[in-house]
Order: structure tokens, then C-alpha cells, then sequence
């Protein structure tokens, strides 16, 4: 597949991992969507307007986008272009487990400038709207979802030069009234790591946040 869009743009596509097979985008999207759920416990209090929420766990993050694929100028048949993407949502058999048999799908990546978002696609829809008289697909638009496969909050970290899932490291400076968990949210996109941020930065006392001090996230 070119290399460039049919706008002589650098596509965005998709990456196989298992095979590293890549389909890149014809028509990069107009747009996509990036959506997170998080799971709270709410907590009845007796004379109270409302109930305490309670933190239980974080969902991972979503991704969901629209392509098009357009081969009517050539009148060859899309799905050329279009089976290689349903392909990554098949079992791939180097991953059967020997004693029962049973594999997974393919992990991807999709990757389109610094965003290089490691996942596995849950849903495909391709819808054919335009035929040859014999019948041939020569366009379609496919509707991807993807979810999040890392335990990795750092979107803006994975990018092609980070591809081992260690995010790159970034410093943030704290203002009067910080905690470390509002620093490690600011950082690294969660609270929950506040921990790492403390280590990263030799902090020995956490609960000790000074006014214009750097810390490594």
C-alpha cells in the first residue's frame, strides 16, 4: 500500500505486532475519539444530600475512529485493503495455548504522528457502498474500536521511539499547596502514581511537597 494518502499526507495506520503488518489509511480521519470510565462505590450517609463516592478502579482507555477505502479509480476490489484490517481481529495461532487449544486476536498499535496507542481492537464494522456491475467492493468505510493494553495512563509517551511501554520521562515543577499525587496526575495523566514519582525523584518524604521544586515523572 502507498506509503503517502491520496492527499500526499503521512497516513496513519494500523500495526499488526504479532506480524508486524502494517495497513496504512488511505484518507487519514476526519477526527477520533479517545474515552475513559472509572468505577466508583457510592456510600449511603445518613442526612446527607448525596452519597459518598468511593474510588473502586479505572477502565482502560478507548479509542474509536472511521476510515475510508476508495478504489474506483483503479476499479480493483477495496477489500484488497480492507481484509488485511479484519485480519487483526482474528485468532492468531502462534498464541494456542498447547494444552487447551485457545489463542487471542492480535495485539495493534494504532500510530499517526505522536500518538502511538498500543491495543487490541474489540469491534470492526465495514460497510460496502459502492459495487461494479459484477458486484465488486470498490468502496468502504470501516468502523474501528480499540481498547487500551497497557497499564500505561501516558498516552502522549507512546510513540514509535517507545514501543517497549516505558513512557518518557518528563519533569514537573510544583506550586505552593501540591501534593505528590497532584504532581504524578499532572505528569503522568493518574494520581495513582505517585509512588513512582516520589522514587523517581529520590523524595524521602512524599507528604513534603515544596513550592518550585522539579520532580521526575
Amino acid at each position: 500500500m502507498s506509503s503517502l494518502t491520496r492527499g500526499g499526507l503521512v497516513p496513519a495506520k494500523l500495526i499488526n505486532l504479532s506480524t508486524n503488518e502494517e495497513v496504512n489509511f488511505m484518507f487519514n480521519p476526519h477526527e477520533y475519539a479517545l474515552s475513559k470510565s472509572n468505577t466508583y462505590e457510592k456510600k449511603t450517609v445518613i442526612g446527607q444530600n448525596m452519597p459518598e463516592l468511593s474510588f473502586q478502579q479505572g477502565g482502560s482507555i478507548s479509542l474509536s475512529l472511521k476510515l475510508h477505502f476508495d478504489t474506483a479509480v483503479q476499479g480493483s476490489d477495496v477489500r484488497h485493503y480492507t481484509n488485511a484490517l479484519m485480519k487483526m481481529m482474528m485468532i492468531d495461532t502462534t498464541t494456542e495455548n498447547q494444552t487447551t487449544g485457545k489463542g487471542s486476536p492480535p495485539p495493534v498499535a494504532f500510530s499517526w504522528g505522536r500518538l502511538y496507542f498500543k491495543a487490541v481492537i474489540t469491534s470492526m464494522t465495514q460497510r460496502f457502498t459502492l459495487f461494479k456491475a459484477d458486484g465488486t467492493p470498490l468502496r468502504c468505510v470501516v468502523d474501528v474500536s480499540l481498547e487500551q493494553m497497557l497499564d500505561d495512563a501516558n498516552l502522549a509517551a507512546q510513540v514509535p521511539g517507545a514501543q517497549s511501554g516505558q513512557p518518557a520521562q518528563t519533569t514537573v515543577t510544583a506550586t505552593q499547596g501540591d501534593r505528590i499525587d497532584h504532581v504524578a496526575a499532572r505528569g503522568t495523566g493518574s494520581a495513582s502514581n505517585h509512588r513512582a514519582v516520589a522514587e523517581k525523584s529520590n523524595v524521602n518524604n512524599p507528604a513534603k511537597v515544596r513550592n518550585g521544586q522539579q520532580y521526575k515523572t
